[in-house]
């Protein structure tokens, strides 16, 4: 029923660029008023298994080696297994973040953004914490050596960022959660501040936009990473939310039969 009302759209426009109508904001909000999970019934067992599950997945999308089973024992007995001190580092990295943003009031500045990178690489990159330096550019290429993303130019960053910050503060309270969250992730991973690590700061920053509106995590699966490119892609050349909005729908269905079988 509820991706039934996503597939209404033939496209939902990227806010930053044409703004929603009164009418498609309530229909993003009856979309939402459907999403199958309430933050309010998360338990600490659930928290819990959400960053496990959160973890595992955010940075296996991202190529990290270690798999499910040894997240819970890394996270639950602080015991590590034969995978690289790199790997197991952006593990508690993730997991720690996560607990960062529980906390946290603030949602979004260019110094949250480079707290969380500082936090998820603080001992695995050189770099945790700092935005690209000149002359550090960034080309994503597919499998077959084709270009699918250039993160903006260096001397760029700053601006966009300002620009994204500034959009969210103005429209925190006018947009619903879904579209928030996803304009803010998009527009970031559009951007790619850093070196690295850009996918899982920005999922670990939609989290923060959702939390802070009262909504729960969620989770984007390693199974479903094409068709999550496939969002970002949508975004990047279209100005296209559709599929990504559908997309977070389908996780947080997902993700409730997972906490419900725990």
């Amino acid at each position: 029923m509820i991706l039934e009302e996503i597939h209404k759209y033939k496209i939902i426009k990227d806010p930053l660029e044409f703004e929603l109508s009164k009418e498609q904001i309530k229909e993003i909000e009856k979309i939402e008023a459907e999403i199958p999970l309430k933050i309010k019934h998360l338990s600490k067992k659930d928290w819990e298994l959400f960053s496990e599950i959160f973890t595992y997945n955010t940075n296996a999308i991202e190529g990290n080696k270690v798999n499910f089973k040894e997240v819970k024992y890394i996270l639950g007995e602080n015991k590590w297994p034969n995978k690289s001190k790199e790997d197991i580092a952006e593990t508690y990295g993730v997991d720690e973040a996560l607990n960062f943003i529980k906390e946290t009031k603030e949602h979004i500045s260019i110094e949250l953004i480079k707290k969380i990178h500082k936090i998820v690489f603080k001992n695995s990159k050189s770099f945790g914490g700092k935005l690209r330096k000149k002359g550090e550019n960034v080309v994503v290429m597919d499998n077959n050596g084709n270009v699918v993303h250039e993160g903006a130019p260096q001397e760029r960053i700053n601006h966009l960022l300002k620009d994204l910050i500034k959009w969210y503060n103005k429209n925190k309270k006018k947009y619903p959660a879904l579209i928030l969250g996803a304009v803010v992730h998009n527009q970031f991973e559009n951007i790619h501040p850093f070196r690295d690590g850009n996918g899982r700061v920005g999922r670990i920053l939609l989290n923060n936009i959702l939390l802070k509106h009262g909504f729960p995590p969620i989770n984007i699966d390693f199974k479903n990473r094409s068709e999550y490119y496939e969002s970002l892609q949508a975004y990047e050349k279209n100005k296209d939310l559709k599929s990504t909005i559908t997309l977070y729908v389908k996780e947080y269905k997902d993700l409730k039969k997972r906490l419900r079988n725990k």
